[in-house]
């Protein structure tokens, strides 16, 4: 029985058509995160309107614009109340007032302040640099420091150096922000000013300090008990004579770090930053750090010819040269883990860059604490900059940094411990958990199944307060910066409420609610980067 198979030849052209739903699935699958996305921003939109009109509401009832006029015994008492009346809209009710200031916003005007008539918008844009430089740094040092204090004491849980760091976590997350940077200012400023006269380290004080300095590496580095005793006797040798140098050469007066010294810390960058990226077995990987820390240190005098006209873009454009010397070393070393060599090469630059950084910093240190302005104490306790002091680049970049150094101390001691907390935590449950032990059976080494398979699913818990507590703070540390006399959002915030101004207090809570905003959402986003098992589009 012959069989017949018929072709229809119109169905030949509808080959190439095939193409088009492949398209349109692409664009299905991205469909989803679109939508979620903007599912998002309109509820957060929503929660931001609601949350202004209450703030709003609460402003308008407890805070009386009136008040001076009041109690006033000018004769003109009445006319000018009602100026201020007809001025600030204050006969029409609060409700009503909301949408009128609403209505300005939308088109873009967050109002003027009624006692300076400045716009609030000149006013913030003056606020919110001022609080980046001051919050920026503190956040970077209380993340990187809080975690990385955690994730030791969790590996060496239910030690000393455990104890020690629950202790002092709950010291100073109980303590109050105010009182910290009050002692700051009594003792990191006038006492290390005092100090500064004749620094001259007594030998009873370089006794306890150096104890102190190998108990806390001998509690890190663990081990058995010889092996604690060594760290012990190494690190305390190591921070006396330390301090005897520092002591007896008077450095504290004229300080720096010169090529030798940048080429020994670049020596201990390199050897951590493999350690944990590589592995120390990874000689590749080593030596083209250890390349990256020799070119960085022949650098280091050629380079002070380009720091004579220095400015934030050279230092950036430096910076990135640095990134991209580093990863060329590191791929010239070749191999088949070319890529780890560059990223461990890239890290050890960026450190040297750092401290050669410093170092020209450290060079301008005598010339600025004979200053008449500043007049032997550098150590400022109050404002952003030094008034009437001029000079170059890194004069003005010292001075900056003496004047945030406690703000900056203060934030950070604060911060500090609950992130230690919540890295200890999150850490020892991954540790926990069958993944961690499967990984140990299948032979992997103690730094790939800690560095690797541990430390990232135990950020995933710190992604969720770090974003919003970023946002937080750039709406201003408002105790710190007014015991600092920083002018930044917090500082904004204070002015606005005691001087009864609406459009500024509003236009500082659009701002913190706009970032809060912001942040929930990169929320999802790191949450889904850091963890395969959660995606935005699921």
């Amino acid at each position: 029985m012959a069989t017949t198979v018929t072709t229809d030849v119109e169905d030949a052209p509808a080959a190439p058509d095939e193409l088009v739903p492949t398209r349109r699935s692409r664009a299905a699958r991205s469909a989803p995160m679109l939508t979620f996305l903007a599912r998002r921003l309109l509820s957060s939109l929503l929660v931001l309107l609601g949350a202004t009109f209450i703030v709003y509401m609460l402003f308008a009832h407890a805070v009386d614009p009136l008040e001076d006029l009041r109690f006033s015994t000018a004769p003109n008492a009445a006319q000018l109340i009602a100026e201020r009346t007809a001025m600030l809209n204050l006969d029409v009710p609060p409700a009503l007032r909301y949408f009128m200031w609403l209505g300005d916003v939308v088109t873009g005007d967050l109002g003027s302040s009624w006692r300076t008539g400045q716009s609030v918008s000149s006013m913030l844009g003056s606020a919110i640099p001022s609080t980046v430089t001051l919050v920026s740094g503190s956040i970077v040092l209380a993340i990187g420091l809080g975690v990385l204090v955690g994730m030791v004491a969790a590996l060496r849980q239910y030690t000393r150096f455990d104890y020690a760091v629950t202790f002092l976590s709950f010291v100073l997350f109980s303590l109050p922000s105010f009182w910290v940077a009050v002692l700051l200012k009594l003792w990191g400023a006038i006492g290390f000013n005092d100090f500064l006269r004749d620094p001259t380290i007594s030998w009873y004080m370089i006794a306890i300090i150096s104890v102190v300095g190998g108990a806390v590496l001998s509690a890190i580095v663990g081990g058995a008990r010889r092996t604690r005793w060594v760290s012990f006797a190494a690190a305390t040798v190591a921070t006396a004579g330390m301090l005897v140098f520092v002591s007896e050469t008077d450095w504290l007066l004229d300080p720096s770090l010169g090529i030798a010294g940048i080429a020994l810390l670049g020596v201990g960058v390199a050897f951590a930053v493999v350690a944990l990226t590589a592995g120390l077995g990874n000689r590749r990987a080593l030596y083209s750090s250890l390349t990256t820390v020799a070119v960085g240190a022949a650098l280091v005098f050629p380079l002070q010819f380009a720091f004579v006209n220095a400015s934030w873009l050279l230092i950036l454009g430096l910076a990135v040269v640095a990134v991209a010397a580093g990863c060329l070393v590191g791929w010239l070393f070749g191999g088949d883990d070319r890529a780890v060599s560059m990223r461990a090469s890239a890290i050890t630059a960026v450190g040297v860059g750092a401290f050669i950084f410093v170092d020209r910093v450290m060079q301008v240190w005598y010339a600025y604490n004979r200053a008449s302005q500043i007049n032997h104490r550098p150590i400022s306790t109050i404002g952003a900059q030094t008034p009437g002091l001029r000079g170059d680049f890194w004069i003005m970049t010292l001075d900056q940094f003496t004047h945030i150094l406690l703000p900056t101390i203060t934030l950070v001691l604060i911060s500090f411990a609950g992130y230690t907390r919540y890295t200890r935590a999150s850490m020892l449950e991954v540790m926990n958990q069958d993944y961690i032990r499967t990984a140990r059976a299948k032979g992997l080494s103690e730094r790939v199944v800690t560095v690797r398979h541990a430390f990232r699913n135990a950020l995933i818990p710190l992604a969720t307060i770090v974003p919003l507590d970023v946002a937080a703070m750039f709406g201003g540390a408002i105790i710190t910066e007014q015991i600092f006399g920083w002018s930044g959002m917090g500082a904004l915030f204070i002015t606005g409420l005691r001087t009864a101004d609406a459009a500024v207090v509003m236009g500082h809570f659009l701002v913190v609610g706009s970032l809060l905003i912001v942040a929930s959402i990169v929320v999802d986003f790191v949450y889904a980067a850091l963890d395969p098992r959660i995606r935005v589009n699921a």
